[in-house]
């Protein structure tokens, strides 16, 4: 009987202290949640904190490191402290956020004022928008031009009354040393109205007239005013007029005012609003874009 209350007892015993282990572990694993949870709840700030320890720890430990393989002396500098100083605010600085590019802004065309003068004019003289030519007729892209491109302004705009061409003159003779005399005999034609003819004739035999010497080139002249039904005897003595000589100067003087030191080189818009310049010898599309832009 005796032997049996003291087993129970043991037994009662042994499970009580089995319970409170059992309640001691489990009030463990609450704290250690509990820890956790603040841990984990740790702001940026101590994040940073950290940082910056581990980078000034890395920095000495290094420093020290280097002291210990190197037998000579050596201390931290002013310059030392200031990288470091540099490095750790780096750390703390916040990234910047990326701004977005402005849009480039569209140029606009310079605008010229052109005289046109009383330079030979294509298509009605009250067209609403005036293209000036400075051109050379010797030069191989103005004879591009009247063959890819004039056609159809001609058609499109010029015999419909929208645009009117005036043919100014700008031989280079630095390049081409038949121009000017061409360029002469052209106005002697239009002193007799054949301007226009005179001008397709040259560019149809640029390729002839361009490489003859003088002598040769004064015939060829001649006989290209003979095919129009010219008078010989005016244009011979127009040839050598000063007057004519001095307005194919002054064209040329004029253009190089107005930025045109190459040819083609086109004015496109009015006397009123202006012009704008465009440069070689460009598709029809180009004189299109601006022509159709003006006339709204």
């Amino acid at each position: 009987m005796s032997e049996e209350i003291k087993s129970n007892d043991s037994t009662q015993n042994t499970e009580s202290r089995a319970n409170f282990a059992n309640n001691e572990s489990s009030s463990n694993y609450t704290n250690q949640d509990e820890t956790s949870t603040v841990k984990n709840s740790t702001n940026n700030n101590l994040l940073k904190i950290t940082v910056i320890a581990i980078a000034v720890a890395t920095f000495l430990a290094g420093f020290t490191l280097a002291n210990n393989l190197n037998d000579s002396e050596a201390e931290i500098t002013r310059e030392d402290i200031r990288v470091l100083e540099e490095k750790i605010e780096n750390l703390k600085a916040p990234t910047a956020s990326p701004q977005p590019a402005q849009a480039a802004q569209p140029t606009q065309p310079e605008i010229f004022k052109i005289s046109l003068d009383d330079d030979p004019v294509k298509g009605d003289p009250n067209a609403p928008i005036t293209i000036v030519e400075f051109s050379d007729f010797q030069c191989p892209f103005c004879s591009r031009f009247v063959v890819q491109t004039l056609g159809e302004l001609e058609k499109n705009y010029i015999d419909t009354g929208k645009v009117k061409l005036v043919y100014r003159d700008l031989p280079l003779d630095n390049l081409h040393s038949n121009a000017r005399a061409a360029h002469i005999a052209a106005e002697c034609a239009d002193e007799q109205g054949k301007f226009w003819e005179y001008h397709d004739i040259l560019f149809e035999n640029q390729g002839q007239w361009s490489r003859l010497a003088t002598g040769e080139l004064d015939n060829s002249l001649v006989k290209y005013s003979q095919e129009l039904g010219l008078d010989i005897s005016s244009f011979e003595t127009c040839l050598i007029s000063d007057e004519i000589a001095n307005e194919v100067n002054k064209d040329a003087l004029e253009a190089r005012s107005y930025g045109a030191s190459g040819t083609p080189t086109f004015f496109i818009g009015t006397e009123k609003d202006g012009f704008t310049k465009l440069v070689g010898a460009q598709p029809y599309s180009s004189f299109k874009q601006v022509i159709d832009s003006q006339l709204g």
